[in-house]
């Protein structure tokens, strides 16, 4: 797909070198391009096609991390990590892969519905590329607006100097994208209180008894790491949280 993607330059450079050469002296040479034709009017070539859908891939990392829930997801997780005190267990390679399996289940009706009423259409040619986005948009406004506060919203329509929207479609993307992004955040902070609370008190209650045994010099959190994570494993803190998350927007 790469190789096609840069011929085309090229194979549009060399077709106007040789329309410039059948040219008469003084003529200025002229390149047409073809993108086909389909029902509601021009099509994109395979060529484009090609260009387009790398263009989406490049911009994937971003529209995952600002318009899905991938970024609760992670910052739990990671605060799981810190309230256990293990460190780099698990690891951030493991972290980041539960967060996008979980991402992938939590976003597959969105992604369902993107599937049947915008690709598919579009590679039957039965939609124009901004029919295409416009319909994009619209689950994933749905989505966004389910999650995001009216008053992380109402700042951001605030600070744009924007009408306010009648309804849910008028709402602009420049500032649902923010809005959603810290409720997001602000979210995942709460839920992360709460995971950070009980291994606290139990840092502390560690720390208590060592100091009433005399035993300063020896570090609370060696003491206290194997308790909370005996903790974790006999509440089922994975069964619990993933659980949470994953009900959060589901349910």
């Amino acid at each position: 797909m790469s190789r096609r993607t840069w011929l085309l330059p090229l194979l549009l450079l060399l077709a106007g070198v040789a329309l410039a050469a059948q040219q008469p002296a003084g003529a200025l040479p002229s390149v047409t391009v073809d993108f086909g034709k389909s029902p509601s009017g021009p099509a994109l070539s395979s060529s484009l096609q090609a260009m387009l859908l790398l263009t989406v891939l490049s911009l994937a990392p971003t529209i995952l991390m600002t318009a899905t829930s991938f970024t609760r997801i992670v910052v739990v997780m990671h605060f799981l990590r810190q309230g256990l005190g293990t460190q780099q267990t698990p690891s951030n390679q493991v972290l980041i892969s539960l967060s996008l399996v979980l991402t992938f289940f939590i976003m597959a009706p969105t992604a369902r519905e993107i599937n049947t009423t915008v690709l598919q259409p579009l590679q039957r040619n039965e939609l124009t590329t901004d029919q295409a986005l416009d319909r994009t948009a619209a689950p994933m406004k749905v989505f966004m607006l389910r999650h995001t506060r009216k008053k992380d919203l109402a700042l951001f329509l605030r600070i744009a100097k924007a009408p306010a929207p009648k309804t849910k479609a008028d709402v602009p993307m420049e500032c649902l994208l923010p809005a959603f992004l810290i409720s997001e955040l602000k979210t995942a902070f709460e839920i992360g209180f709460m995971i950070f609370l009980p291994f606290l008190v139990l840092d502390m209650v560690v720390a208590s008894i060592l100091l009433s045994m005399g035993m300063m010099m020896l570090p609370p959190v060696v003491i206290s790491l194997p308790f909370k994570v005996l903790l974790f494993v006999l509440v089922d803190g994975w069964y619990l949280i993933v659980g949470s998350l994953v009900k959060g927007y589901t349910g």
